[in-house]
């Protein structure tokens, strides 16, 4: 085995160990491949030389310190050094001991849940008596949290004000939530967006851009700044209302087009049907027939029979022939606008998708809240899943709005929706059901459960710390809750929820009401 196989081994057991390439744990790594592997380094031979050459107290006390690299013994002789009594060593060695936990305590309370988890974990180590082993272990925890920390998600917070990432409560009291859109894009940002707000208002169906839509389009473009001004929203609600009537009138358009061309059809189906059930083949060889006929020795009834027989054969094939033509004529259009009507179909679909959506808190909003209760009900009655729901309201929001005004209050309801989220386990439904008022429906969930979970959103949002630009906001909540099974219909469950929550409301708020 060559030096370089004992260097790969050597990197390959840091990495199974967890631990960092520093120099102390290569050297360690390095030497333990090179003496499993019978290959003698004098380096690796240092730190025994330098131990034979201590006395046999030092020799007998390293041994219990575990002394592994030429790094520990030296910090170890320097502490025999340094020390003058052991009383003293003692006394410093407690004051050490309090420090750190006291430095562990304050990294517990801050805004990082990794470093707080591995904070309160070494305090927990620090009050019983751990192996060298269990230290050595939660320094290497230490060293790779320094070492793999990423704080380059604070850099979005730029958008928002100024950003000191050595002071984090200050860079969020600076954030201005309420002036996001009155920051200046630069001009390549605006120039995207403005492109993409020109592409939204063409037409998706009708095939002609309004001349009010084309004007304001050219505006755009021409002076993308516009985008910054307040004025110019109005005039770009108005043309995505033009847009959309433009489509819905295109829409119209093609299917009084189809209507039209099934008419014609249908009439003249029917008439054929009416007058006569042969095939176009049939009526061509009744006419070759009636052609056929001799004029001889035929009577006056029979030369009118004749002339009627062949008249209808004559307008059967013409209307058989302009059925045909009108058919081949209309073929490519009917099949254009399928092709459209589908992708109509399928964009109002997704519109009926989008809708599921409350546009703010990015919740279901009610209309959801409605579809998913009635597939928990079928659940309900088929395979008796029973299922809570949950009211919450915010104790006097309007004076939030009233107060700070309505972009605090959206700010408020979002945050208040980051709880609901976070709580919420993945098969629970949780949506906005109106203004300030949200709803949970947590499925397989009795009365008592039901409850908890209140009782954690109450508390988690009454412990909140919620600021806006430099004002804390405390807000409480009032919550109703009821299960499925002890109410004999869906209505009556919604109901009962209700009367819980007005309940809470009536007796002080800020509190969990069940029936």
């Amino acid at each position: 085995m060559n030096i370089q196989t004992i260097i790969k081994k050597a990197i390959k057991r840091l990495e199974i160990e967890g631990k960092l390439l520093t120099p102390d744990f290569y050297t360690e790594a390095f030497c333990k491949e090179a003496a499993s592997a019978g290959f003698r380094v004098e380096d690796c031979a240092k730190l025994d030389k330098f131990k034979s050459m201590l006395n046999k107290e030092f020799q007998d006390e390293l041994k219990k310190y575990h002394i592994k690299t030429i790094s520990e013994l030296a910090h170890f002789l320097i502490s025999k050094l340094n020390r003058t009594n052991p009383s003293h060593c003692s006394n410093l060695l407690e004051t050490q001991t309090a420090f750190t936990k006291r430095v562990l305590q304050v990294i517990e309370v801050l805004h990082n849940r990794e470093a707080s988890e591995l904070a309160r974990k070494s305090l927990d180590l620090l009050g019983r008596e751990p192996s060298i082993a269990e230290m050595e272990q939660f320094i290497q925890s230490w060293v790779n949290f320094v070492g793999t920390y990423d704080d380059s998600f604070l850099q979005i917070l730029k958008l928002f004000g100024d950003i000191d990432s050595s002071d984090l409560k200050k860079s969020v009291q600076n954030l201005n939530l309420a002036d996001v859109s009155a920051k200046p894009f630069n001009s390549f940002e605006l120039s995207k967006v403005a492109s993409l707000l020109v592409s939204s208002l063409v037409p998706s169906i009708a095939s002609d851009i309004n001349e009010k839509i084309a004007e304001i389009s050219q505006k755009i473009q021409k002076n993308p700044a516009l985008l910054e001004s307040a004025t110019i929203a109005d005039e770009i609600k108005s043309a995505i209302s033009l847009r959309i009537a433009l489509d819905k009138q295109s829409v119209k358009d093609m299917i009084e087009s189809i209507d039209g061309v099934l008419d014609r059809l249908s009439l003249r189906l029917i008439e054929m049907i009416e007058s006569s059930d042969s095939s176009t083949l049939e009526i061509q060889k009744i006419k070759k027939e009636l052609e056929s006929y001799s004029n001889e020795s035929t009577s006056a009834n029979f030369n009118i029979a004749h002339k009627k027989l062949y008249t209808i054969a004559v307008a059967l094939e013409e209307n058989t022939k302009a059925l045909t033509k009108d058919l081949k004529k209309h073929s490519g259009e009917v099949t254009v606008l399928s092709k459209k009507i589908e992708q109509l179909e399928y964009e109002l679909e997704q519109a009926k998708e989008q809708s599921r959506e409350d546009f703010l808190t990015k919740l279901y909003n009610k209309r959801a809240l409605d579809e998913l209760m009635n597939v928990k009900e079928a659940e309900f009655e088929r395979y008796e899943h029973n299922f809570t729901v949950v009211f919450f309201d915010l104790d006097h929001f309007k004076s939030v709005n009233d107060t700070y005004g309505h972009d605090a209050g959206d700010a408020v309801l979002f945050a208040f929706a980051k709880i609901l989220k976070h709580e919420a386990r993945t098969v629970d439904i949780i949506g906005r059901f109106g203004g300030e008022e949200f709803m949970a429906i947590l499925g397989e969930t009795d009365l008592d459960g039901g409850v908890v979970f209140a009782q954690k959103i109450r508390n988690k949002l009454k412990n909140a710390r919620m600021m806006y630009k430099d004002n804390h906001i405390k807000l409480t909540v009032s919550c109703g809750v009821s299960e499925r099974k002890t109410h004999f219909s869906l209505q009556n469950l919604i109901k009962s929820a209700d009367e819980a929550l007005y309940k809470a409301k009536k007796d002080g708020r800020d509190r969990v009401e069940a029936k």
